[in-house]
């Protein structure tokens, strides 16, 4: 599992660390980590060209470092001082002393294999200032490979917010611990393929304030039945969503459901969209009248192409009612959005994209966009839920002080109508089989990357039907073999 920190946390961990260790071992260590990437990523050393892009502080040290260690193996190594009254005095030193040289110009840029981004470290603010926006817009135009030192420079580590020009890396190496800015946009999508580097940090590190599943964490949360579990301990899903206009809203998030494990689904509708349910998924049982008078059930997703009128409202407000889980996506978003605020006891998870949770804020869309994290924690405390905020990066933020989740499984092949809705229904077949909020929303959303990913390829378009045909895949994929 990634976990993340903030820099004021990584910083008492650094400075706890380094009271027990011998002076310079930290940054021995980060260096070492730093240069044995980036020898990966050449796959030479004799012959390879590296350039450094050195600013002030530690950043700069560790490039400083690991392009001495570079040169050690026979890398041609220049570096370029952003300020060179404020350069990394040992750093600078160990370069030079393994042959490695200060660039007159940037002109070495134009023929680097890689360059190494040390501009800013993880305390910097805002975005880059003019003389090194410009040499990194230079090395954006040139042959190398960009790696970021810890995180792209312009980038806020705690945040992942992009606030003016920016590095935008192949690869990252970060180190000690990850930074919620490498897992959060607009910050991720800047970081390239991330490394983190243990450095000696875990003991001094608390709880996590950002988490990001793997393969292996997936495969042990998800709900599998044993043996003599029936469809109802397996969990069963209500279903409230669809119109005559929408559909296949309700086709899509039934079987969205069905397909992430759902041990049985009620769906309440009106008799069109009922109809066109039972004929795509004929193992659903169709119940119509209030959703509370439907039947038994664990959980309850509501709102997908429901409509916005007083009938929608109506129905709304009776799954609210009832005293299990609920999801709301969609059109429930925008009905409880004109309420402004969300009253029960009861487990509950909002899966809004970024427009839907400015609705639900009353902020601006770019606003959502640009402070994803903030905004993703105000709607959580706002309205005393869970809120998974869909995106490259889907985000789930709980309404006390757990840590928030990031998925990053996604892909720009899943804008595409209907995936919403698929999504909806896997999330809400977790929550039937007893998750909680915040996990059903990270273990849905990261299957439902997957599977996405699975039916794209090596890049191709994607339906929502055939994200629901792969949801097992998925699943098979992470799940231990002898659950299979």
């Amino acid at each position: 599992m990634k976990q993340a920190h903030p820099v004021a946390v990584v910083r008492a961990a650094e400075a706890a660390a380094m009271a027990t260790l011998p002076e310079g071992a930290l940054m021995d260590r980060a260096a070492t980590g730093l240069a044995t990437v980036c020898l990966g990523l050449l796959g030479r050393a004799y012959g390879a060209r590296v350039v450094l892009l050195v600013g002030s502080g530690d950043n700069g040290g560790d490039a400083l470092f690991a392009g001495a260690r570079l040169a050690d193996r026979g890398v041609r190594v220049d570096a370029l001082l952003i300020d060179p009254e404020r350069v990394h005095v040992g750093g600078l030193a160990a370069l030079r002393r393994a042959g490695g040289r200060v660039a007159g110009d940037a002109g070495v840029l134009d023929r680097a294999d890689l360059v190494v981004d040390g501009i800013v470290g993880i305390g910097g603010s805002g975005g880059l200032r003019p003389a090194a926006a410009d040499l990194v817009a230079r090395a954006a135009r040139g042959p190398g490979l960009m790696v970021a030192v810890d995180l792209p420079s312009g980038v806020d580590a705690d945040t992942g917010e992009v606030s003016g020009p920016a590095v935008h890396a192949d690869a990252t190496v970060t180190f000690g611990t990850w930074k919620p800015g490498l897992l959060t946009d607009p910050g991720a999508g800047l970081a390239g393929a991330t490394t983190c580097i243990d450095i000696g940090l875990g003991a001094h590190l608390p709880a996590p304030t950002m988490c990001s599943l793997q393969a292996p964490d997936v495969a042990a949360r998800l709900p599998v039945p044993g043996r003599s579990d029936d469809k109802y301990r397996r969990g069963v899903l209500g279903v409230v969503a669809g119109s005559p206009a929408y559909l296949g809203a309700a086709v899509l998030a039934v079987g969205g459901a069905l397909a992430a494990g759902a041990g049985m689904v009620r769906f309440v509708g009106p008799a069109a969209v009922a109809a066109a349910v039972r004929a795509q998924w004929p193992e659903v049982v169709v119940a119509d009248g209030l959703p509370s008078a439907a039947g038994r059930v664990q959980a309850w997703v509501v709102g997908p192409g429901g409509g916005t009128d007083d009938g929608a409202r109506a129905l709304l407000d009776d799954v609210l009612g009832t005293d299990v889980p609920v999801l709301v996506d969609a059109d429930g978003l925008t009905l409880l959005a004109q309420r402004g605020e969300l009253r029960r006891r009861a487990p509950t998870l909002l899966t809004p994209h970024a427009g839907e949770l400015a609705r639900l804020l009353g902020v601006e869309r770019d606003t959502v966009e640009s402070h994803r994290l903030a905004q993703v924690r105000a709607a959580a405390a706002r309205y005393g839920a869970t809120v998974l905020l869909k995106g490259s990066t889907t985000l789930i933020a709980g309404p006390a002080n757990e840590p928030v989740w990031a998925n990053g499984t996604g892909t720009g092949w899943l804008a595409t109508a209907g995936s919403g809705d698929v999504l909806s229904g896997a999330c809400g077949a977790l929550l039937a089989a007893g998750l909680p909020g915040d996990l059903a929303g990270a273990l849905g959303a990261y299957l439902h990357g997957l599977a996405a990913r699975l039916a794209a390829g090596s890049g191709a378009p994607v339906t929502a039907g055939r994200i629901i045909d792969l949801l097992p895949d998925a699943w098979r994929s992470v799940a231990p073999e002898e659950d299979q």
